[in-house]
């Protein structure tokens, strides 16, 4: 058995959290460029650039990227050889707490129903798997509110099949429009059951831009709403044109033969993710 100490995991989600904020992954950074050269609307190629110079002066001055630095979510995995010395969810959020100070991050975190402000940025939300091995990954994703109120779910019909879940997704970037600050990663949970679908849509927005499904039909499913998205004309923050997202992402689970669950995750442009192995 391998012990790890709830200070380290402590530690982690500290760094984790500043570095989130403020150092965009070279994945999104790279796409954010490349679209840069095919986008054809002079206004959409100007968005880009503005984005492009903030993203940079972030990362040189480290400086949160974005005014929202969102709701901290995590996957972590835990290896079934580990032992660990304490709570996990409090070393977590311990975590949190001293990452949002330190970082001088804004705490957006309230109660739902009386709209009181935590103070600290949390709790945070938390998805535990337990794997093999003796290593604890510990994958963040912070979710701005912008983005994140243009999701949705639906159980489909099973009848509706693949063309009702690219009509579900089109409808739902196309109700979007700017209001996610594109260009957008969309991240779609297929099958599973009401909640997995969701969990499912927002561990596919973790997943390298570029990288595809290693199932061929999902892959080409993937490319297909891709262009999809892309010929809607939204363009960079809504102002039109032929970027409108970086990636779609999909990822599957098994489901009821009476069921056919789909859930679309967006992530806007600063597609912020990071993780630390223990």
């Amino acid at each position: 058995m391998k012990k790890v100490l709830s200070s380290e995991i402590t530690k982690a989600v500290r760094a984790l959290c500043i570095s989130a904020a403020c150092n965009l992954e070279p994945d999104v950074a790279g796409a954010l460029r490349t679209s840069l050269a095919r986008e054809q609307s002079p206004l959409g190629r100007d968005v880009l650039s503005q984005i492009i110079t903030n993203f940079e002066i972030a990362d040189k001055e480290s400086l949160p990227m974005c005014q929202d630095t969102g709701i901290a979510v995590f996957f972590i995995e835990v290896g079934r050889l580990v032992e660990l010395d304490g709570s996990l969810e409090d070393a977590v959020n311990e975590g949190v707490r001293q990452g949002y100070k330190d970082g001088y991050l804004r705490k957006s975190v309230c109660h739902p129903l009386k709209r009181v402000n935590t103070g600290d940025n949390t709790p945070a939300i938390i998805h535990t798997t337990i794997v093999e091995g003796d290593r604890v990954k510990i994958k963040i994703a912070p979710k701005g509110a912008g983005s994140e109120n243009m999701s949705a779910l639906k159980m489909l019909k099973p009848a509706e099949g693949v063309n009702g879940i690219k009509a579900f997704v089109l409808d739902t970037v196309r109700s979007a429009g700017g209001n996610p600050c594109p260009p957008i990663v969309v991240g779609v949970g297929i099958g599973g059951s009401f909640e997995k679908s969701a969990i499912l849509a927002k561990k596919a927005l973790l997943r390298s831009i570029g990288s595809k499904h290693t199932d061929a039909e999902v892959a080409a499913l993937e490319a297909e709403l891709l262009k999809s998205i892309n010929d809607l004309g939204i363009g960079p923050m809504g102002f039109g044109g032929v970027v409108t997202a970086l990636a779609v992402h999909i990822e599957t689970y098994p489901c009821h033969i009476a069921s056919l669950p789909v859930a679309i995750n967006i992530q806007c442009h600063a597609g912020r993710h990071k993780e630390a192995v223990l």
